[in-house]
């Protein structure tokens, strides 16, 4: 592999990383937002696992979102720290997508290659991205 020409296929999926970075970021901002402005929006179930009041889940998705929203910005310029968000985003996404597996079997598939696919371009080329 010549190492002097970016790999276009990685560039690809650095972008297509750094968009759903910045798209899912601002969900997760827009999702604090509500939740921290209006506490009767969310319908708060009986039993989980982390018993959180809204108010606190509101911060949590507000400060997430802002951390990934930004580093969604950042892949664009190689930034290591983004690129280490973006892959532990990506992990998280394909154990959600393992996790649906027995229902959504197809999709489940799709979501862990795609993880697989990003954490591959931001690990391996996602350097390549500003010498395209």
């Amino acid at each position: 592999m010549d190492r002097t020409q970016p790999s276009g296929w990685a560039i690809g999926w650095t972008t297509f990383a750094g968009v759903m970075m910045v798209v899912g970021g601002g969900w997760w901002i827009i999702s604090g937002i509500v939740a921290l402005a209006n506490e009767s929006f969310y319908v708060v179930g009986e039993e989980w696992i982390f018993q959180f009041d809204v108010t606190t889940w509101g911060w949590i998705h507000l400060i997430l979102g802002i951390v990934v929203l930004l580093a969604g910005f950042y892949v664009f310029t190689a930034a290591v720290w983004a690129r280490t968000v973006g892959v532990i985003v990506a992990v998280l996404w394909a154990l959600v997508a393992f996790a649906w597996m027995p229902w959504y079997p197809i999709w489940g598939i799709i979501f862990v290659a795609i993880s697989v696919a990003v954490i591959w371009a931001l690990t391996a080329h996602g350097r390549d991205i500003v010498e395209a």
